[in-house]
């Protein structure tokens, strides 16, 4: 079994790869949730609802909506909330919160409505949302502490970043079967995302890591930093504000002993000695996914390369 643990929109076009590779069939994603909050009374899921969208081919070209949306709700919205419609809501996106949180208030939980979304949406790749429970990523900046969203959308990154809090985690615990994916795993990748924001609160929830370290599985991180920088995101100005080094070496010193080995770009094997040296096992490749052809290439190489390295994930 391929386990990955994956974010938003980086992430996403990860998983679409793995979701059309050879080994499709024994993929599970674990998503992070952390970036989970409301607006106007709905619960919002981005991270979850970025992988749906993209596996159902319906996402828009930013990398977030639905394609070919209309925003009359938002536009709407304006006029009776002002400056507090910072966070653009699409017309068929509304949709989907509604429906979670309709399904919320019946006393589904987010594993359920999530199976429930892929199933409606004709999405067959198993995907789990970190925890059921609530758990929201807090920025904590010189003028203050903000929602992940607020941090990301509403103030455009402009803070520096003091320190990261995974509010709720503590007390969280994983979804079902979660655990037990892991456990059961020949291969864990942590895919193309934010590590503090993406992969770091699915990390944080009690049991994750340890359940990672007991397991047989091979772990693989593919760096989401190419030559210093990101393809998008905050996530090489967050590393920066952190006094972490903005390269794949900062990405490895992240995950710390939980690596076995690391996937980088081309434009960073200068890297290369300084990650081997430190016991990693690299595969140094393509890594910028611009057209779906490059996303199944990379998500084949990296298991294959993976599994090369693990008698236990069989092929």
């Amino acid at each position: 079994m391929i386990v990955t643990l994956a974010g938003g929109v980086g992430g996403s076009k990860f998983v679409k790869g793995l979701a059309s590779s050879r080994y499709k069939e024994d993929v599970t994603v674990i998503i992070n949730t952390g970036d989970d909050f409301e607006r106007f009374g709905l619960y919002v899921s981005p991270d979850v609802d970025i992988n749906i969208y993209t596996l159902a081919g319906l996402i828009h070209e930013q990398g977030w909506g639905f394609k070919d949306e209309t925003y009359n709700t938002q536009n709407v919205l304006k006029d009776f909330y002002s400056q507090d419609c910072w966070f653009n809501l699409g017309d068929k996106d509304i949709a989907t919160h509604i429906y979670r949180t309709h399904l919320l208030k019946g006393n589904y939980t987010l594993t359920e409505i999530t199976k429930e979304l892929c199933d409606r949406l004709g999405v067959s790749l198993k995907i789990l949302p970190m925890s059921n429970d609530r758990i929201a990523t807090y920025i904590h900046t010189p003028d203050g502490r903000f929602h992940f969203q607020e941090y990301l959308i509403q103030r455009r990154m402009s803070d520096k970043v003091l320190n990261i809090e995974y509010e709720g985690s503590t007390t969280a615990s994983p979804s079902p079967g979660v655990l037990d994916t892991i456990s059961e795993a020949g291969i864990i990748l942590f895919a193309p995302s934010n590590p503090l924001v993406s992969i770091g609160p699915i990390l944080s929830v009690p049991g994750m890591k340890e359940a990672i370290k007991n397991s047989k599985a091979k772990v693989y991180a593919i760096s989401p930093i190419v030559n210093g920088g990101v393809i998008k995101g905050p996530a090489d100005r967050m590393m920066r504000d952190m006094d972490m080094e903005v390269s794949p070496i900062g990405i490895a010193e992240f995950y710390g002993d939980l690596l076995d080995g690391i996937i980088i770009d081309l434009q960073d094997k200068k890297h290369l000695s300084a990650l081997q040296e430190i016991g990693l096992e690299v595969l140094v490749t393509d890594t910028i996914m611009d057209s779906d052809e490059k996303k199944v290439g990379l998500a084949n190489q990296v298991v294959e390369f993976a599994a090369s390295h693990n008698a236990k994930a069989v092929l």
